[in-house]
């Protein structure tokens, strides 16, 4: 186990943490912990912000280097002007970052390997392995030669600048960067809960501790269902297992426990992904959902930053709102899915913000637009008021987006990729069932703590004609064919309404970003963004569901600690007569004796919400070598010999082809290699630059959704015809793609059969590994192949 590296970047992390103190203080100095939960997002905003710009001059130590001097110099900068962190607050959230990051090093530790399938691991690590590789952004594609990769690559960056930072090498730097960034996630989740509930008067440390437990290990209630399938008579469970979705639960010896896996809580709406945070991070892909999560609650910190500044402090606001174009901007690098939702709850912060929006863009008049705005108080008026304000809030937020994509624009004019939107056909939707097992848990906390707000605005009466009407609303939606906004669209509405009835008890903003992420499980049953790369909307609900589950923590961990703090007792027989009598029933009721009904919802949520938790890490730190296929599964448990090393089990499963990897992976520059092309995704292919970041003509065929099946497959048949052509056309294509290195092994002579480059002039045999020859080509090395528009 390589525990130097584990210290070393946890010291480097830790010294980012501290230098960013006075910017965070400076930034958020109304929050409980003067923004100590966002340190670390915000040094890795700055830093990887101005190493992606400076990155496309040169990238590497200068880069770096100048990412450094910004953030020292923001922090000296915002020190000097009187910003101080809390000293104690600061401890204690350096406390839960190291607690997290060490935690996802033990995950990491028994399961390091970046194999092929069950994930991304090989795009990953690819492009991981590319930015260490570069000498100027954006990277060059390690599966398209010649061409800049067409992908959202900032999470990578960071990672790759942490690499260089500390002097790791990728092998191990991979594995690393999962864990620091699942602890900064986790870290902004605990600071932001924490704010959140302290505002209500709720403890800070509960609401904290309770939204990093949502975002950091709870599940959805898949798993705790099947479980409960096994404890429940067969005729009860057999029946009501297709209505939540529940699979198995008929077939003989159903053993829910013995027969865990931790794959399929993510699959439960038909047709697509719906991850949460935890199978995310024991799945082990450093994919852009996982490394945009910390920037997304970054913004939604700001965000609240900018609720809590009175409307006096125009230049904190204005401040405020130009990190988040920066945080929105690069983000888009990052994440280009999360990029509108940032710029979705910057315009709710600023619509329902005390401060009018319509005071950001006026330099003048601002008394005569108050009287003109609060004149009148009739209900046309209020809509008018309503239409103002927002209109007044979506024109900042245009502003921020113009600014934001200049922040980003070198990806969106070399990186980025076209996609169109489409309606959801009716039979795409989610069904109820799937909506319930997968956002179920949150609001089994939401609906309790909206419903003791709006009875404290409306009344017991009103708010009981209130959810009638809602509940008649729903089902009527959901008969019509729209579960998700039967589901949702009440929640939604009242949330939205409580917002503008200003209850003044510090529970607003948990209001709005219940909102928000409603608003995404809704859009997303409604539209979808067509892409080649996966069917349908699989990839829309997969990366939207990944952004509610992160907004949704935060959010849950004040809910529940308000819920808690504020509790009734559970309703009785009695209490539900008088309840047909005019008054609501207990459970947060009226002040009798009995059961804490509040803490009782919340000790529930969080052993249902636990059980995957519990069975998915046994279950991970038990596997056995061979307890799976290895040909379909490639999962290689280091349960007995614990290490970092992402690239292990390439020593232990493919020997001859590790020596080839390692020796190319040797070679300076960026040679191209060419080999068969990638057409088994999620297979054993192109290994030999997927883990060297060097390049090849045809790689995985996640290129047909980045470039295009013509053009891809135009690459496919040039591949093929180096190996099978004639002297004369292998001889050109060598040259037109600029190939330094020839790769012959097992995957070359099963789709090739016997190969040899003996008649090729210029191409000699450099090395043997075993089963793997790799022949050279006599060129200078280091030449970087054409882009195809410069070929033509």
């Amino acid at each position: 186990m390589e525990w130097g590296l584990v210290a070393r970047w946890l010291v480097v992390s830790l010294a980012l943490f501290c230098l960013s103190l006075p910017v965070a203080a400076a930034v958020a100095p109304r929050l409980p912990d003067r923004g100590a939960g966002i340190a670390l997002p915000l040094s890795l905003l700055v830093v990887g912000s101005v190493a992606y710009w400076v990155g496309h001059l040169a990238f590497g130590p200068i880069a770096l280097g100048a990412g450094l001097l910004a953030l020292v110099g923001a922090s000296a900068l915002t020190y000097r002007r009187g910003a101080r962190p809390d000293g104690r607050r600061a401890v204690e959230t350096a406390l839960v970052f190291a607690l997290a990051f060490l935690s996802l090093v033990a995950v990491r530790a028994v399961d390091p390997a970046v194999h092929a399938t069950m994930g991304e691991k090989f795009l990953d690590f690819s492009l991981l392995r590319a930015l260490l590789r570069t000498e100027v952004l954006p990277p060059r594609d390690p599966w398209f030669a010649g061409e800049p990769v067409r992908y959202y690559y900032g999470g990578h960056l960071l990672a790759a600048v942490l690499a260089r930072l500390t002097g790791t090498e990728a092998r191990f730097a991979y594995n690393l960067a999962l864990a620091g960034f699942y602890a900064t996630l986790v870290t902004a989740a605990y600071g932001l809960a924490g704010a959140l509930g302290d505002a209500s008067g709720s403890s800070r440390r509960t609401a904290g501790a309770l939204g990093a437990f949502f975002v950091g290990f709870a599940s959805n209630l898949y798993t705790p269902l099947r479980v409960l399938g096994a404890l429940v008579p067969a005729p009860v469970a057999e029946v009501g297992a297709p209505l939540v979705g529940v699979r198995g639960v008929d077939a003989a010896g159903y053993r829910p426990v013995a027969d865990f896996t931790y794959w399929g809580a993510s699959r439960v709406v038909p047709g697509t992904i719906n991850e949460f945070p935890l199978f995310a991070w024991l799945n082990g892909d450093l994919h852009a959902h996982m490394t945009s999560a910390p920037f997304l609650l970054l913004a939604a910190t700001l965000c609240y930053a900018y609720v809590r500044t009175p409307a006096a402090e125009r230049a904190r606001r204005f401040a405020l709102l130009a990190l988040l174009a920066l945080d929105a901007g690069f983000v888009a690098v990052v994440d280009t899915w999360t990029f509108p939702t940032v710029l979705g709850l910057t315009w709710l912060a600023l619509a329902f913000a005390p401060a009018s929006p319509a005071t950001l863009l006026l330099l003048g008049g601002k008394r005569r637009l108050d009287r003109r705005v609060s004149a009148g108080d009739s209900q046309f008026a209020r809509l008018g008021r309503e239409l103002r304000r927002d209109a007044s809030a979506l024109a900042v937020v245009a502003a921020l987006a113009l600014l934001a994509l200049l922040v980003s624009l070198p990806f969106w004019t070399t990186s980025a990729s076209a996609r169109s939107v489409a309606l959801v056909p009716r039979g795409d939707r989610s069904p109820m069932y799937a909506l319930l097992v997968v956002h179920g848990g949150f609001l089994a906390a939401f609906v309790p703590f909206l419903a003791r707000r709006t009875r404290a605005v409306a009344g017991d009466a009103r708010t009981r004609r209130l959810a009638w009407g809602a509940v008649a609303g729903g089902v009527a939606l959901w008969l019509l064919g729209f579960a998700a906004l039967g589901l949702l669209l009440p929640v939604a509405l009242g949330a939205w309404w409580l917002l503008r009835a200003d209850l003044d008890d510090g529970t607003a903003f948990a209001t709005l970003l219940i909102l928000a992420a409603a608003g995404l499980v809704m859009l997303a049953d409604l539209v979808y963004v067509r892409e080649r790369a996966g069917p349908g909307r699989m990839n829309t609900v997969f990366k939207t569901y990944a952004q509610v589950w992160v907004l949704w923590s935060p959010a849950a961990g004040a809910a529940l600690a308000d819920l808690a703090r504020r509790s009734r007792p559970a309703p009785t027989a009695a209490s539900f007569r008088r309840a047909s009598r005019g008054s609501l029933p207990g459970g947060i009721g009226t002040g009798e004796t009995g059961i804490d009904a509040g803490r009782v919802l919340v000790a529930a949520l969080v052993l249902s919400t636990s059980v995957y938790g519990a069975l998915a890490l046994a279950d991970h730190f038990t596997a056995q070598p061979g307890r799976y296929d290895a040909e379909a599964a490639e999962v290689y448990p280091r349960t007995d010999d614990p290490t970092l090393d992402a690239l292990a089990f390439v020593e232990t499963y493919h020997p001859d082809e590790y020596a080839a990897i390692r020796w190319l992976d040797a070679r300076e520059g960026r040679p191209v290699v060419a080999a068969a092309p990638g057409l088994d995704s999620y297979g054993w292919t192109n290994a030999e630059t997927t883990l060297t970041g060097l390049q090849t003509v045809a790689g995985w065929r996640h290129e047909v959704g980045y470039r295009g099946p013509e053009a891809y497959y135009a690459r496919v048949e040039d591949a093929d015809r180096i190996f099978t052509g004639t002297p004369r056309q292998r001889a050109r294509l060598l040259d037109r793609y600029a190939v330094r290195y020839v790769y012959v092994g097992p995957n070359e002579r099963e789709r090739y059969g016997t190969v040899s480059f003996e008649d090729v002039p210029g191409v000699h045999v450099e090395r043997r590994f075993g089963d793997v020859t790799i022949y050279e080509v006599e060129r200078s090395a280091g030449d970087d192949p054409p882009s195809d528009a410069e070929e033509r």
